[in-house]
């Protein structure tokens, strides 16, 4: 008799398919939708009556439904667009859960230009920055639907605020979803006197675009799928004395250099953070492909900013 094995789907499919034995397996989550995701959800409405609740299109009272439901005891999984879960709403992550110290899983799709062909409007490069600007939220990148699977599972036993950002892209094996950074690839040249070479963290989905940008590099490669609050004791054990480090992140660039440089900040260091940049605003369409390439998070761009730390002029 063959094993029983999870289908291998993308993000969002994963996560509509846990919903039903999530709810089964715990009788106080309810899951909160403003229109987005209520069709994919019909089996499990239909299964928990009462326990799938659709506000409509008003994201703000969707948190603060969340925020009430999480008042009453109940553990919320609240899921839309992420600019429609984060920027929108804003005002009510801060009060209606921040402010009155209860917890929900927002869980997001879209990331930064999933939905590129919908516009400006379905894109959210600065979601994870403005989440992590919050106190008391845990924020969760995954690379892989296995590790979807795995963070929503053990987020729903918590009480914690916990954004959860799914992306189409993904690497083509999961990684641990325990919170740490972890080494994916070692190499034996390029060390310093100390045995460090140079490091470079990428953050979920980013993973496999890392690994081909530096195939020939002297570098070691590592991945976290929780970026905020950061493992800052293994990423300075594995930078060394004299850190010289790429952060490769899909959203924002610079998300996460306040947290990097307190990780480092008795250390003489040489960081570059790679992500989406600040300054530039893209006024066409394209395909997420398109903007990878357009921001320099693609494989190509991402080699030229690893050599370029590398080799500095």
């Amino acid at each position: 008799m063959s094993a029983v094995t999870t289908p291998v789907l993308d993000m969002r499919a994963r996560f509509y398919a846990d919903l039903g034995p999530l709810l089964d397996a715990h009788p106080d989550v309810d899951v909160v939708l403003a229109v987005i995701g209520s069709g994919q959800m019909a089996p499990v409405t239909a299964r928990h009556p009462g326990r799938v609740i659709d506000v409509g299109i008003r994201e703000q009272a969707m948190i603060g439904v969340a925020g009430g439901l999480a008042l009453a005891g109940r553990r919320p999984i609240v899921h839309t667009y992420a600019p429609f879960l984060v920027e929108r709403p804003y005002e009510q992550l801060k009060l209606d859960l921040g402010h009155q110290d209860v917890g929900a899983v927002l869980v997001s799709i879209g990331s930064s230009f999933d939905a590129s062909a919908e516009g400006r409007t379905h894109q959210a490069p600065a979601d994870v920055a403005l989440v992590s600007a919050l106190p008391g939220w845990t924020v969760h990148v995954p690379g892989h639907a296995d590790e979807v699977t795995a963070l929503l599972q053990a987020e729903a036993a918590t009480d914690r605020r916990v954004y959860l950002r799914l992306s189409r892209q993904r690497n083509a094996q999961p990684q641990p979803t325990d919170g740490r950074v972890h080494l994916v690839r070692d190499v034996a040249s390029g060390l310093d006197g100390a045995g460090h070479a140079p490091l470079v963290l990428a953050v979920g989905p980013m993973l496999d675009t890392v690994l081909a940008a530096s195939a020939d590099l002297p570098v070691r490669v590592a991945y976290t799928a929780t970026p905020h609050p950061l493992d800052a004791e293994t990423l300075r054990a594995l930078a060394g004395p004299q850190p010289v480090l790429t952060v490769v992140e899909p959203y924002l660039e610079g998300t996460s250099a306040a947290a990097v440089a307190a990780a480092l900040a008795d250390r003489p260091a040489r960081v570059q953070h790679v992500g989406v940049p600040r300054d530039v605003e893209l006024r066409r369409y394209g395909t997420p492909r398109d903007h990878a390439a357009a921001h320099g998070l693609d494989a190509a761009g991402v080699r030229r900013r690893i050599a370029a730390l590398l080799d500095p002029p």
